[in-house]
């Protein structure tokens, strides 16, 4: 009986080992991607793999684990380098990916159930729709040309959907990450067996223009 529970027990491991290194191998062939595609990339925090708290920083209580950069220098030393990024991530093969935004792309964050109706409403009116990403089963994410630094700055920003993610509590509904902002992208792990996904995934296709899809995720976001 030991040995037949040892066999078990063995088998489970190594099953549990193969999942995790395809998890690593995915991850960082999804950096490589991303940066073929111009995004830049960061690594990010992950669960811990201890299972003893939510995040694998340092900070106590951590307001978005798992969903935020390792380093706050993560603007200065995101880069689609492969090379650079090859050496993160077989030095941290858990680390989340984080995409910084306002530079190639901004994103629309909205409340799943809004996002899903208005991806619905989207495609039934042909409004062009670029990359989407559901994080959880809380958000959804659509990727759209960033507005970067626009002429009329002074009149319109910073506009009141203007976040990062640590904002969430304040503003639960939809959230623009724009210049200083950034998401965690597919396939990023959360806590609680949670990931980020993509619902559609980017192939390289310009962006859509944010303002067209700003007045429908408005709508469905309220």
């Amino acid at each position: 009986m030991l040995d037949v529970t040892a066999k078990r027990t063995n088998r489970s491991a190594g099953r549990r080992k193969t999942g995790e290194s395809a998890r690593r191998e995915r991850m960082a062939a999804a950096v490589q991607e991303y940066a073929a595609l111009g995004w830049p990339c960061y690594p990010g925090e992950h669960p811990a793999t201890d299972g003893t708290r939510a995040c694998s920083c340092d900070r106590i209580g951590c307001p978005s684990p798992a969903a935020h950069p390792r380093s706050q220098v993560w603007q200065r030393q995101a880069t689609v380098d492969v090379d650079t990024l090859g050496r993160w991530w077989a030095g941290d093969p858990e680390a989340n990916v984080v995409l910084p935004t306002g530079r190639v792309f901004d994103v629309f964050d909205v409340p799943a159930a809004a996002g899903r109706a208005a991806l619905d409403r989207m495609e039934r009116e042909g409004v062009p729709v670029g990359p989407v990403a559901a994080h959880g089963d809380e958000r959804y994410l659509f990727f759209v040309a960033t507005r970067g630094a626009p002429v009329d700055e002074d009149e319109w920003w910073s506009c009141h959907l203007d976040t990062v993610p640590e904002t969430i509590a304040d503003n639960p509904g939809m959230r623009w990450h724009c210049r200083d902002s950034y998401v965690v992208a597919p396939p990023s792990v959360l806590p609680f067996d949670r990931a980020v996904t993509w619902v559609r995934a980017p192939h390289g296709a310009p962006l859509p223009d944010p303002l067209r899809l700003l007045e429908i995720l408005a709508d469905d976001a309220e």
